[in-house]
């Protein structure tokens, strides 16, 4: 139950402080409104930096992220029990924080119509820069291949400052990688508020584009799972 509650609570504020400033840059009217992709990236690296601390707190490994627990397990790296509490927590999280920006932005949601005027589904979920579906697939591939790597380099990376040298990682990805695909990285963190923007009554939205949403979770999986093949090959 400790898994399932620590991925809960972690996932829920990585997604409230990661889409917030989406919502935050988007959204007509707020002081952030137009902020630079250097801002995103940072803020989004915060964000899983202080998921991962409250994760860790609370009871859990601080995945926050399918493309971990699965790789993870697949290669002996965590306990198959625990697989299905871990992800449980992890979209149940990912849309309670999305749900929570849409509450803190009501105002400016009503004050922003449609996707042109950046009320988009982006908030929340990712969106190519090109749409391209297999090299928007390889993108996410390759940046979460990278980030799984790494992290699975770092040992125990809830404790100390650890979590930061996470967030840190995060914020390297997005700025090198990331900018093709808006670095999903992370089904959880796509699906489930991509999830929320469709079934909540978010004031003037557009659509949450389902016809790409294949890439987020697939790409990250099939990323995360070369990386611990990976490492496990090597040790």
């Amino acid at each position: 139950m400790d898994g399932f509650i620590g991925e809960f609570f972690g996932t829920a504020i990585l997604i409230l402080l990661g889409a917030g400033t989406g919502a935050g840059i988007n959204l007509n009217k707020t002081y952030a409104k137009g902020s630079s992709w250097l801002f995103v990236c940072l803020s989004w690296g915060m964000a899983v930096t202080m998921g991962v601390y409250v994760a860790g707190l609370l009871g859990s490994d601080g995945h926050l992220n399918p493309a971990v627990t699965i790789p993870f397990a697949i290669f002996g790296l965590f306990p198959w029990n625990e697989v299905l509490p871990y992800l449980a927590g992890q979209f149940l999280g990912a849309f309670c924080g999305a749900a929570l920006v849409m509450v803190a932005f009501g105002a400016h949601f009503k004050e922003t119509k449609g996707e042109e005027n950046g009320n988009t589904v982006g908030i929340f979920a990712t969106m190519p820069a090109i749409k391209s579906p297999l090299f928007n697939f390889l993108s996410e591939v390759i940046a979460t291949f990278g980030f799984v790597f790494i992290l699975l380099n770092l040992g125990n990376f809830t404790t100390g400052l650890k979590p930061l040298v996470v967030g840190f990682l995060i914020f390297v990805i997005g700025t090198g990688l990331g900018t093709t695909t808006g670095f999903a990285i992370n089904p959880a963190r796509d699906w489930g508020p991509r999830f929320a923007y469709t079934v909540l009554p978010v004031p003037n939205k557009g659509s949450a584009h389902w016809d790409y949403a294949w890439v987020p979770m697939c790409g990250p999986l099939v990323g995360g799972f070369i990386a611990a093949a990976l490492e496990t090959a090597i040790h």
